[in-house]
């Protein structure tokens, strides 16, 4: 993947990172950095290794081979400046919205009253100021995830980790909740790394996408995308430069895919 070079407030760094499961290479000798308020899609099909790099940033896995910063500082296992948003929302069933989003704040024993006035701003962020006192089962699954993204941004995290968090809910509710995300990004300036495998996704949420392949080589690509403000508005799915952006991606996938098919 192509280096680029950020300022020094860059969030996040990449060293020669690589990444092995026993002889199987995943990922090689990649570089690069993401600035602090960047929104980063990390694209690619099925079992390129999207997933295995949201890990290690996350510090679920440890490198290989070179290493990662977050701040500056080796990322060395799992810290509260980087918090994680999972496919599933992975909400605890016997708490109400409201403590799930206050769930960190809790966690580190802060007072009542500042819980629940972060969880009530969170809540309102997201769209869900009327359902804080229902419970997970009451809600639908677009409303599930919009509390799992609430409960991460209650834990003031430096970067926010997405692993295909709108897969599971239908068209219209993930787009609608893509629109929400960019409302969101734009509202608390977090930087945002979001794992997908869908082209359209990509190019509507990112500044940025890295496409990974699955063509049996470790090479990535990186594209900027550069859509009008403001960003969330549904007109920019039918911009000419999203159209453009979409095309020239999907080509390299389908090269990619021929490749891997042989």
């Amino acid at each position: 993947m192509r280096a680029r070079k950020y300022p020094p407030e860059a969030v996040l760094r990449a060293e020669a990172l690589a990444f092995s499961y026993g002889d199987h290479r995943i990922i090689s000798d990649s570089s690069f950095v993401i600035a602090e308020g960047e929104l980063v899609c990390v694209l690619g099909p099925s079992g390129c290794g999207k997933t295995t790099l949201l890990n290690l940033i996350a510090g679920f896995l440890k490198p290989t081979e070179g290493r990662l910063l977050c701040n500056g500082n080796p990322i060395a296992g799992p810290g509260p400046e980087r918090a994680v948003v999972f496919q599933t929302g992975a909400l605890f069933d016997w708490m109400t919205v409201q403590e799930n989003i206050a769930f960190s704040l809790t966690c580190r024993n802060r007072p009542a009253s500042e819980r629940i006035e972060v969880a009530e701003h969170m809540a309102n962020l997201v769209g869900l100021q009327n359902f804080t006192h229902r419970y997970p089962y009451e809600l639908s699954g677009g409303m599930r995830q919009r509390v799992g993204v609430a409960r991460v941004l209650a834990a003031n995290p430096k970067i926010m980790l997405m692993d295909e968090p709108f897969a599971a809910v239908d068209v219209q509710t993930r787009e609608n909740l893509q629109e929400e995300l960019l409302r969101i990004h734009t509202a608390t300036g977090c930087t945002i790394i979001f794992v997908t495998h869908g082209i359209d996704e990509a190019v509507f949420l990112a500044d940025r996408i890295f496409l990974l392949n699955g063509a049996g080589d470790t090479g990535w690509l990186e594209f900027e995308i550069d859509l009008p403000a403001p960003r969330w508005s549904p007109e920019n799915r039918l911009h000419r430069s999203f159209v453009t952006a979409r095309e020239r991606i999907y080509r390299h996938m389908r090269r990619d895919l021929q490749k891997s098919n042989g």
